[in-house]
């Protein structure tokens, strides 16, 4: 079991869009994490339940939030905007944009994840987002050392708890 910590994500602002930005150091081979971040099968153990996932540029993706009650809510569709298999996969959906994962080995049997994230929407939307993807990027962690997240334990204390660092 890793003692990865999920350093805080930083923000950049230029008008109504933001830049949301996290690096993170992973004691795992890239393919593993590739197959956590650019999977239909490793999506669901720490972002969403990828519905539609076409794995190609300009494929079809959907992908339905597991911690939603309301399910109209819960699904967000777009398309795979880059895609380089064990490097980058990009998907860029409505309401959290474009959503980009860059991976390069480090060391031995590492990986460095870089994710950035660029949205539109106020103030209170990007420290909702900061917020909610440090959550997930920790729920990433646990499902690489092999606990995936029971959706049915998700709270909001968490995520609660982060946004208030953020602001």
């Amino acid at each position: 079991m890793s003692e990865t910590t999920v350093e805080q994500g930083t923000s950049r602002t230029t008008g109504d869009t933001h830049t949301l930005h996290w690096v993170l150091r992973l004691p795992h081979p890239v393919a593993a994490v590739w197959a956590a971040v650019a999977t239909p099968e490793g999506l669901p153990g720490w972002l969403a339940a990828a519905d539609v996932f076409e794995p190609r540029l300009g494929g079809a993706v959907s992908l339905r939030w597991l911690n939603q009650d309301d399910p109209a809510a819960a699904v967000h569709s777009g398309h795979i905007t880059a895609w380089d298999p064990e490097v980058v996969a990009e998907y860029t959906i409505d309401l959290h944009g474009r959503c980009r994962f860059h991976l390069e080995p480090a060391g031995a049997a590492g990986a460095t994840l870089r994710f950035t994230n660029e949205l539109t929407g106020d103030d209170a939307f990007r420290l909702d987002c900061l917020a909610g993807w440090h959550d997930h990027f920790e729920f990433l962690v646990a499902a690489l050392d092999g606990r995936p997240k029971d959706w049915s334990t998700w709270n909001l204390d968490r995520w609660r708890e982060l946004r208030e660092t953020y602001a």
